[in-house]
């Protein structure tokens, strides 16, 4: 088994931070659906402005919406843009059948393109 990218939300702006929430990133459901990400499912954030690199849990959230709760909004402000992504376990005679899910969106969170790598 090896463990492949199976979805990506690439440079996606951060619209929130809440720091009195439990903990997650909300992302708007429309994101979410067009990168395979249910709700719940584990997500690495990777931070472009600071470096910042962590794993929390998707939430559905509204139109444009990129919210870090709890812990994780310590780790951006509003306007830095970050890199979602998602995981799979992939036996190894699947791996070069992999076709992850890659959402690009603009300065709105709203999808420019998406594509199957």
């Amino acid at each position: 088994m090896r463990v492949m990218l199976k979805s990506k939300i690439h440079r996606a702006y951060v619209t929130d931070a809440n720091i009195d929430y439990e903990g997650s990133i909300t992302i708007d459901k429309r994101l979410m659906q067009a990168a395979d990400i249910m709700p719940y499912e584990q997500v690495h954030v990777l931070n472009l402005h600071n470096g910042e690199r962590f794993t929390t849990y998707a939430i559905e959230g509204g139109k444009g919406e990129i919210c870090l709760n709890g812990a994780t909004a310590r780790l951006a402000v509003k306007g830095d843009i970050v890199i979602i992504l998602t995981y799979c376990p992939v036996e190894e005679s699947q791996t070069r059948n992999l076709t992850p899910k890659l959402v690009y969106v603009n300065a709105k969170n709203e999808i420019v393109k998406s594509k199957h790598e």
